[in-house]
């Protein structure tokens, strides 16, 4: 499979990251480079989807970096696994459906891994856990599709801060939590972003 895996380091700007796949995108769909996935960190920001509404802040002191992705607003920040892809449909099935499940299986599969067991809600986009008390989300989904190529990605929460959730309500859900993989189970979680990347490819070819 031609995809470029590109992993960052440094905390990269939304912003920056979004030119970039914008970028690639174009590129892909004259068929003039390779498809990519990216995993990194964001510096600290909120970002809302297209289907966000103000009502949603509710710290209005905070800044919302207005994006083209699908969803409503969410927070990235340090101690967050960002899995970001430039994917090309028309090589595979245009089924966005599809794609979503093959993204969601990843998560899944990915967790298991690590012994959690998380499950994805047809209503709630996202990843769930069930910690007992209540579901709380860690994993994050907000994808776009443009001329049947799929971008943006998911992200997972390690061990970000979660009182930043506080001012939003994330994903416009109001009865449920988030929680980080930290807190569920406090343990190594250094190869994730090699693991996910293993499944999603692994995946993809399905």
């Amino acid at each position: 499979m031609n995809i470029e895996i590109k992993k960052s380091k440094k905390p990269i700007k939304y912003r920056d990251a979004l030119k970039l796949m914008e970028k690639r995108l174009i590129e892909v769909n004259k068929s003039n480079t390779k498809e990519l996935i990216w995993t990194l960190e964001h510096e600290e920001i909120y970002t809302g989807g297209t289907s966000y509404s103000d009502d949603e802040v509710l710290d209005k002191s905070i800044r919302i970096f207005k994006t083209n992705r699908g969803g409503k607003i969410t927070y990235h920040g340090p101690g967050q696994l960002i899995f970001y892809f430039v994917i090309d449909l028309k090589k595979r099935r245009k089924d966005i459906r599809k794609f979503i499940t093959i993204i969601e299986k990843t998560i899944i599969e990915t967790l298991k891994i690590y012994k959690i067991e998380t499950f994805a809600d047809k209503k709630n986009i996202g990843i769930w856990y069930n910690d007992k008390s209540s579901i709380k989300k860690v994993a994050a989904i907000g994808i776009r599709i443009s001329k049947w190529i799929a971008y943006h990605g998911f992200s997972i929460n390690i061990n970000n801060k979660l009182d930043k959730y506080n001012s939003i309500i994330p994903c416009g859900i109001r009865e449920k939590g988030v929680i980080t993989l930290k807190k569920i189970n406090d343990q190594d979680y250094s190869k994730l972003d090699n693991f996910l990347i293993k499944n999603f490819i692994s995946n993809l070819k399905n």
